[in-house]
């Protein structure tokens, strides 16, 4: 199992909305809507050159505003983190029936740390963090890592996402694609299995992707 972290398990993409705004509000401009629908599910430097874009700064300096928001959103996970609907019921079913299961985000390491507060460190085997990967989201590189950290191959994985970047990247990676829509719509699309939530997902549900796959044979028993 590969989860992305947020909008998929916590509800953190209204956090991060709080505090782009407020660094858009410190460098003297204000983040359109466009832009920060953009930033959804992106890493750290892509949202950065869309913050530079959109604010009309091309020569802003990045490295002062990833310390401040990273910061920020750091003060923010601290005071703890929402679970979206159904993902803390489906990642608990997961690891009681075993799994081998991993955290794939585009989140750096400092701020996963804070939200594993919350999500609990002994529900993954693996942990992917976006400043772990050489090239991050939409590039299928943290999906077929967190599978081969876990020594499985990425086709016989089910990933979950919330984004069209990370259903991209999923996607990409060969896996068995799950798409919660959170903070965007996500279109139907061949190859992608569309809910609009995780309540009622379960080992069994899960399984059954892999079978409409053809990756594993039916239990007939």
């Amino acid at each position: 199992m590969l989860f992305d972290m947020d909008g998929t398990l916590v509800d953190s993409e209204k956090v991060w909305e709080i505090a782009l705004h407020e660094l858009a509000a410190r460098a003297g401009g204000s983040l359109s809507p466009a832009a920060r629908h953009a930033m959804i599910g992106s890493s750290m430097g892509r949202s950065m050159q869309i913050l530079r874009d959109d604010l009309g700064q091309p020569d802003r300096p990045e490295e002062p505003d990833v310390e401040w928001l990273t910061d920020r959103v750091f003060e923010l996970f601290g005071e703890g983190l929402v679970w979206r609907p159904g993902a803390m019921e489906l990642l608990q079913a997961v690891r009681i029936a075993g799994l081998p299961t991993a955290l794939v985000t585009s989140t750096g390491r400092k701020l996963v740390e804070v939200a594993l507060e919350t999500l609990g460190r002994e529900n993954f085997d693996v942990i992917v963090c976006g400043d772990e990967v050489s090239m991050p989201k939409p590039d299928p590189e943290p999906y077929r890592t967190a599978a081969t950290l876990l020594g499985v191959a990425v086709e016989d994985c089910v990933a979950i996402e919330d984004s069209p970047t990370g259903v991209s990247s999923a996607l990409a990676s060969g896996a068995t694609v799950l798409a919660v829509p959170a903070e965007l719509e996500l279109p139907a699309t061949d190859g992608i299995h569309l809910r609009t939530s995780l309540v009622g997902v379960d080992p069994a549900y899960l399984a059954g992707l892999l079978v409409d796959r053809g990756l594993l044979q039916p239990d007939n028993s």
